[in-house]
């Protein structure tokens, strides 16, 4: 397990995380930093609890509009697929009676082909 020392409002906190994630969870407290600091910004030296909390509410809420966005991208996805699979299934039957068309036309066809050669034939 490795041990990443980031920073959140002046303060270092030592953290544990999986090999290969330190730069990940680096960022990510670089981050919840900009949130302390834009409200410490804001609200003053009001405690670090409250600003803490304060910038763990503004990150959910900011999770919360993503998953929402996130939904509504997902419906429309599954709309856009459904519509790709029905006009699939269109295509499957109109290709299939085009070719039942095209079929019997190549039948008369040959039907007409047979009479001609039958009434050129000598005889």
């Amino acid at each position: 397990m490795a041990q990443v020392t980031v920073t959140i409002d002046g303060k270092a906190y030592r953290m544990a995380c999986d090999e290969g994630q330190e730069e990940h969870l680096i960022d990510l407290a670089a981050r919840f930093d900009r949130y302390v600091s834009h409200l410490k910004g804001s609200f003053g030296e009001i405690g670090d609890q409250r600003l803490t909390v304060m910038a763990g509410i503004m990150v959910m809420d900011e999770l919360a509009e993503l998953q929402k966005r996130m939904k509504g991208l997902e419906s429309e996805i599954a709309t856009l697929r459904k519509t790709r699979d029905d006009a699939l299934t269109k295509a499957d039957k109109n290709d299939a009676a085009l070719t039942g068309a095209l079929a019997s036309l190549a039948e008369r066809m040959e039907g007409l082909a047979d009479r001609l050669n039958a009434d050129r034939a000598p005889g």
